[in-house]
């Protein structure tokens, strides 16, 4: 036997059996009958013979289409085949499978040794991501009942997923079933409530599921972002820990491809399921299947079943778990979109530690990409440090020194990120900022003096502060170098660090060890090239740098042209 799947406008989903012979048109005498304006009254036959099915087109007005292509004579239909009746998109399904030889039928791979390997149930894999397929706005439910041993008689009830009009109810079995999804959904919401852990939403939903219905087993199938189907949560009404759990993959197959709720009257003597090891080897009598659907995403299946009677579930029951998965889809959805919130949250605070706002919200976006590794770029350095501060804090206790320089960083850390520079790191009573890492811009050198002469003003304030509570000032020194470096995440796999490394940060190491006494901000050469038009310095003399091999020109900065200039006298002399 085979399968048509009709995708009429607006989602809504038709699916017809094919034996022998069935003709397809608009008028209401072919055996699949498709009311659409542009298909001709009696446009094509689907027909079977002894090697498969054949597609015959029937002199139609606007033609038939197999897999995008015209059709002249009559063609061979291969399962999943794509038939375009002038418009209406229509799918093909081999659903006979008695000839098929028998293969397992699990979502976990077959072992060399040809013995079933079953799933063992529960898991806790990460949190699903969407298996993207169109989804119809209605819910269609199959409900497959054995007519006589070995025949299968297919029937398929279209229901919508929206409530009536109250002026559109004719019937009091709509208002029922409106009312009933009411009822499911309310019962639901008060098991969950505002639940938003993804294992405890998925066990309360089993909860639910076997407090409404006669279920022996059940369990929550999500997909990975690989896009791998794995169990997420599963119940027993009889719990047996050695029971393995094994998943029917021929279900998980229907799910996938029609989107549609199975109903198994009697698993045993379903042709589709005859061949299912894992329908066999559980004893499995009557099952359930619906897909968790949420906006045109399929997140996952929920299956349930019973392994002591065949009918033991009813076409109202597969109304009602079809229901609960609806409301289900959107509890999980919610509980993916709470996550990644979080995430998303505990990543800024953490950029937030390292950058500015602005520089960590790109960062965060995924505007501005920070690699693992190092990527070469010009930045310019800032190192600053307190002047004395060892001989400083053996007059004082822990106590007094934590609060020092906790109220000192907070303090400088403004100034910095005020001129979106980036902070590199502590290091005992100095600090390192980076200008250019990981954004660079134009004006980089620019903003690190800039910040350099803003920090010896908060610091002034700072001092205030201090010596009104009867505290010795403290005196720092920065140090400023522009060069090549490489930039990046750096460290082991379990602790990284955003940095840079080069020759370059070496030389503004150094450059703040020279910064004391009047000259409390020292520039390189390559830093003054790009900032002398703008700040007012001094040059100083050529002075040998460890692990450089020729002294260097270095130049004090005294404060912005046009501006009043500011020096180290604020701080006082060593």
């Amino acid at each position: 036997m085979a399968r048509l799947i009709v995708l009429l406008p607006h989602g809504q989903r038709l699916v017809y059996d094919v034996e022998q012979s069935a003709t397809i048109g608009r008028h209401a005498d072919n055996a699949i009958s498709i009311p659409e304006p542009h298909i001709s009254k009696t446009h094509c036959r689907i027909t079977a013979h002894k090697n498969g099915y054949l597609l015959e087109d029937l002199g139609s007005r606007n033609g038939t289409q197999l897999d995008g292509t015209s059709i002249t004579t009559p063609v061979p239909l291969g399962n999943g085949a794509r038939i375009s009746l002038g418009g209406t998109e229509c799918i093909f399904l081999l659903e006979d499978r008695r000839a098929a030889p028998a293969s397992p039928d699990t979502t976990s791979p077959q072992p060399p040794d040809g013995h079933h390997e079953s799933l063992q149930l529960p898991n806790a894999p990460p949190l699903p991501a969407a298996s993207q397929k169109p989804e119809s706005q209605h819910a269609m439910q199959a409900v497959f009942t054995p007519k006589q041993p070995g025949m299968v008689q297919g029937r398929i009830a279209v229901e919508s997923k929206t409530f009536q009009p109250e002026k559109e109810i004719s019937e009091v079995e709509d208002l029922r079933r409106d009312y009933e999804k009411l009822r499911i959904a309310n019962e639901l919401m008060q098991t969950v409530g505002h639940e938003i852990d993804l294992e405890r939403i998925l066990d309360r939903i089993l909860e639910c599921i076997f407090t409404m219905l006669p279920a022996n087993r059940g369990v929550v199938l999500l997909y990975e972002s690989s896009g791998r189907l794995v169990p997420r949560a599963t119940r027993m009404r009889k719990e047996r820990p050695d029971e393995e759990f094994m998943i029917s993959t021929s279900m998980v197959k229907h799910i996938e491809e029609e989107r549609i709720g199975i109903l198994l009257l009697d698993a045993a003597s379903d042709p589709r399921f005859q061949v299912a090891q894992s329908v066999i080897a559980q004893g499995i009598r009557s099952a359930m299947a619906v897909p968790l659907l949420c906006s045109g995403t399929l997140l996952g299946i929920i299956i349930i079943d019973s392994q002591i009677a065949t009918h033991a579930f009813s076409e109202k029951d597969l109304q009602i778990l079809t229901t609960l998965a609806n409301q289900a889809a959107l509890l999980v959805a919610n509980a993916g979109l709470a996550r990644k919130n979080e995430e998303a949250a505990a990543t800024r605070a953490r950029l937030q530690r390292l950058f500015s706002p602005g520089i960590a919200e790109y960062v965060a976006s995924g505007k501005l990409e920070v690699k693992q590794g190092g990527v070469p770029m010009r930045a310019t350095m800032l190192f600053s440090d307190i002047r004395n501060f060892t001989s400083m804090s053996e007059k004082m206790d822990a106590g007094e020194i934590v609060s020092l320089l906790n109220a000192y960083f907070e303090c400088m850390v403004d100034v910095v990120f005020s001129f979106d520079g980036t902070l590199d790191k502590f290091v005992g009573d100095g600090m390192i900022a980076l200008f250019g890492a990981p954004a660079n811009s134009p004006d980089d050198a620019l903003r690190a003096v800039r910040t350099a002469l803003r920090m010896q003003e908060a610091l002034a304030g700072f001092n205030t502060e201090r010596e009104r509570s009867g505290k010795p000032p403290i005196k720092t020194g920065i140090g400023i170098n522009t060069g090549e470096v490489v930039a990046g995440y750096i460290g082991s796999s379990k602790a990284l660090q955003y940095t840079v490394i080069g020759a370059p940060v070496n030389l503004a190491s150094r450059l703040c060890s020279l910064a004391r006494d009047v000259n409390t901000i020292i520039i390189s050469e390559s830093t003054w090239n790009e900032v002398h038009t703008s700040f007012e310095t001094r040059e100083l003399a050529t002075v040998p740098i460890k692990g450089i091999s020729h002294p260097i020109k270095t130049f004090a900065v005294l404060g912005e042209k046009g501006q009043q200039v500011h020096t180290a006298g604020a701080q006082g002399s060593e």
